[in-house]
């Protein structure tokens, strides 16, 4: 396997036209990192993966593999591979043949190229399937020869493309297990774009956020989800009421006092499992009505409506709230601990 690398992007745009999808970021990514690109449809992580693979021009800025400039080499030439959303496996062609394909198309022996695709599908745990077509594999299977297919070509950096939309939920789940497993193993980064909070907190050493085509924060995800850095990262995350205070900072947007708030603070954030809620009359700042109620199982989830603000949610343990239930339409008081709310400038 080729030696890991940092990727870094510099000043990196991409313009279609007058539509500008993504706008001068820089993001430097270490050797050996898992690396989800985050966002809604539209957010330019797409044309990212893909102007480091070399599938797209960049319009200004570089992309560097370690210390090499390759934002004017062909994809061939990067050292990256690229798995794409559908796969894209030939179905006229075996899996051991998809999987050797590009050594062929480099002029690689055939002994050789089918030693190394061998080598490749046992990586993957396919080696029982080496002599099917696609049409005969599972979505699972499928995306496990894609794998071998792009890292036959020793990449320093797999760049991966939704690789997990395909599948239900069950195997989704079991795949992204593989998939990080896979990635320590081998030593080397993956790239991989997901719209996807909970796959980019379960898989990313470094979740990058991106909104509108720039870079809204990267971080590792504990960070993220605990210290978003805008608006728009702790609503995106989820989680998170978001919650907007009045002009000059210190009130929430209905005008209660909120102490130990910085004065440049334009909103707060406070996870929903953090949130207090209890009987009317406890010495807790808000009064509310209870809005909806979704059990879980293991928790519980409580939309709570407060005049004057945004509507905000509560997530309880199971035993908590069944030990004093309240149902739509109560009345309630809540709140939260001083240092369970994160000040968003």
């Amino acid at each position: 396997m080729a030696k890991a690398a940092d990727i870094e992007l510099v000043a990196l745009t991409k313009r279609y036209g007058t539509v500008t999808a993504v706008d001068g970021i820089a993001l430097r990514i270490p050797a050996g990192t898992y690396c989800c690109l985050l966002g809604p449809s539209g957010c330019g992580k797409t044309s990212t993966l893909r102007m480091i693979a070399g599938h797209e021009i960049a319009s200004e800025g570089d992309v560097l593999l370690g210390a090499e400039n390759i934002t004017e080499l062909p994809p061939a030439k990067r050292g990256t591979a690229m798995m794409f959303q559908s796969y894209a496996l030939f179905p006229h062609l075996s899996c051991l043949d998809n999987v050797a394909f590009s050594l062929k198309m480099r002029g690689v022996s055939k002994a050789e190229r089918r030693m190394r695709a061998a080598a490749m599908l046992e990586r993957v745990e396919m080696t029982a399937y080496a002599d099917r077509l696609p049409a005969q594999l599972s979505g699972g299977q499928q995306q496990r020869v894609a794998l071998a297919r792009a890292l036959i070509t020793d990449p320093a950096v797999l760049l991966l493309d939704e690789p997990l939309s395909a599948l239900d939920p069950f195997l989704r789940v079991r795949m992204r297990e593989e998939l990080k497993d896979l990635q320590t193993r081998l030593g080397i980064s993956f790239v991989h774009v997901t719209h996807s909070q909970d796959e980019a907190m379960a898989l990313a050493d470094l979740v990058v956020v991106m909104n509108k085509g720039r870079i809204e924060q990267a971080a590792t995800a504990r960070e993220v989800f605990n210290h978003p850095a805008t608006t728009f990262v702790a609503r995106f995350i989820g989680g998170h009421n978001v919650i907007a205070l009045a002009a000059g900072g210190g009130r929430l947007g209905n005008g209660v006092a909120m102490p130990a708030l910085p004065g440049a603070a334009r909103h707060v954030a406070v996870r929903a499992d953090k949130m207090i809620v209890a009987k009317p009359g406890a010495a807790l700042p808000l009064n509310g009505t209870v809005r909806s109620v979704e059990y879980l199982g293991a928790t519980v989830a409580v939309g709570l409506a407060v005049d004057g603000l945004d509507p905000l949610s509560a997530v309880l343990p199971e035993a908590a709230f069944f030990a004093d239930p309240v149902h739509p339409g109560d009345g309630v008081a809540l709140g939260w601990k001083a240092e369970d709310m994160h000040a968003i400038t």
